[in-house]
């Protein structure tokens, strides 16, 4: 079937799911300090370290970072190195994003790779904010059904491509 040109540009755009999400300014990096580079000193993670980590992953859809699309923000990310838990709270550009569980696996694939084994690492969609957010949570949260997306080699090579750091 052949499209006449104005049908493909149509077909082209209902694909995108958002296909104008607003963006936003990204913050300021953080300033390195004289004990962040010194080995000697205990350094906690805090909410900004982990901020750092995942604010640079690709959205799947746009070119663009989840942290320009505000999908994270510092704020929603909680850290609590007694007890070795990092929790992130994401939030979908549109309540009904169909790229909700690639992107929370995304940022737990992130966060998995980056920080120490002894960390329990929880993603979840800001409350209120997606229309199945219950089930996207459910499937974020069970270890056998992640562990069976990521052995799915086209899905790992989505995430990758999400995760992977820019040239510079």
């Amino acid at each position: 079937m052949v499209l006449a040109p104005a049908m493909k540009m149509s077909v082209a755009m209902t694909e995108l799911e958002n296909i104008n999400p607003h963006v936003y300014r990204k913050c300021e990096d953080r300033r390195l300090t004289k004990d962040d580079e010194n080995d000697d000193v205990v350094d906690l993670f805090d909410e900004r370290e982990i901020f750092d980590i995942i604010r640079n992953i690709n959205d799947p859809e746009h070119p663009l970072t989840l942290e320009e699309l505000h999908v994270l923000e510092q704020s929603l990310i909680k850290v609590d190195n007694e007890k070795n838990t990092v929790r992130v709270l994401f939030t979908p550009t549109i309540p009904h994003c169909s790229m909700a569980t690639l992107i929370g696996l995304s940022i737990r694939v992130k966060l998995l790779r980056a920080l120490p084994p002894r960390f329990k690492v929880s993603v979840e969609i800001n409350p209120g904010t997606h229309a199945s957010e219950n089930a996207v949570n459910k499937q974020l949260a069970d270890k056998e059904r992640v562990a069976a997306a990521l052995e799915n080699s086209h899905l790992i090579e989505v995430i990758n491509q999400c995760i992977a750091v820019p040239m510079q």
